[in-house]
């Protein structure tokens, strides 16, 4: 054997030995990691708020609840963001009109509690105020005769367009603009006053009206007629339809069509 040759430990048949085996993995976390884990839970559950914390959640809802009151209000005043100047117009002009009737009525209520107190005899005055309530409701029932100034709304139909809701787009812009009596073709105009049938065979409450129709209303003939005349208004729908409609005012329009008085099946009177 010479000095350059190192001599192999071999095993038998000349095999190399067996590489020692690499360690196997760990299988399960130590006591250190699984006391870490227990740790985090118990930090997270059950969860520990703070005062200070509650108070700033309260101060988001809060924030929260007015910002989606307000996007709501904003979408429901997009009609009117779209609407036509002429409807915006008519609008305004009506929600005046109603203004005006409600000081009206809250001054007559005052005078009439200034009566009130100030009569020597309450009993005969309560009883004057009711017969003077009776007979205006007796006009809003349709039950009594009416008359004062007003107009007179004429409309010839030829071709027969006019349509139901055109006689009942009247009414409303009428009412709207503080109308307290309306006759049509000699139909009195109550609170559930009703339009049908088709152009050239219309029917009020069931009777049958022909044109021309006319409209006898009790008001305030300043404030009827221009809720007629508005730009996109009764008078301009009609004439689109190939309908004539002429307005006239008076000093004194007689409105005598009546309405039976019918009594309530089950409503009795209260005291209270």
């Amino acid at each position: 054997m010479s000095n350059d040759e190192i001599p192999r430990n071999e095993g038998p048949a000349g095999e190399l030995p067996a590489e020692a085996p690499a360690p196997a993995p760990e299988t399960g976390a130590g006591p250190e990691e699984s006391s870490g884990r227990q740790r985090l839970l118990a930090g997270l559950w059950p969860p520990r708020v703070s005062r200070a914390q509650l108070i700033v959640a309260l101060l988001l809802f809060v924030l929260g609840l007015g910002l989606a009151i307000q996007v709501r209000s904003n979408s429901d005043n997009s009609a009117l963001r779209g609407a036509r100047q002429e409807d915006l117009v008519r609008i305004l002009d009506e929600l005046d009109n109603r203004t005006q009737r409600l000081e009206d009525e809250k001054q007559s209520l005052d005078d009439q509690r200034t009566e009130l107190e100030n009569s020597s005899d309450q009993a005969e005055e309560a009883r004057k105020q009711t017969l003077e309530k009776e007979r205006q409701l007796g006009i809003l029932a349709g039950t009594v005769a009416a008359k004062g100034p007003g107009i007179t709304l004429t409309i010839n139909d030829p071709s027969g367009a006019v349509e139901p809701d055109m006689l009942l787009d009247a009414i409303q812009e009428l009412r709207a603009a503080g109308a307290e009596a309306i006759e049509i073709n000699g139909v009195r105009v109550v609170a559930n006053t009703y339009f049908s049938g088709d152009g050239g065979d219309l029917r009020v409450d069931n009777r049958r009206i022909r044109s021309p129709y006319v409209f006898k209303v009790i008001g305030k003939p300043q404030d009827l007629e221009p809720a007629l005349n508005i730009p996109g208004g009764v008078v301009q729908t009609l004439e689109k339809e190939q309908a004539t409609a002429e307005v006239a005012q008076a000093e004194e329009i007689v409105v005598d069509a009546l309405r039976p008085a019918k009594l309530p099946d089950y409503a009795r009177s209260s005291p209270q």
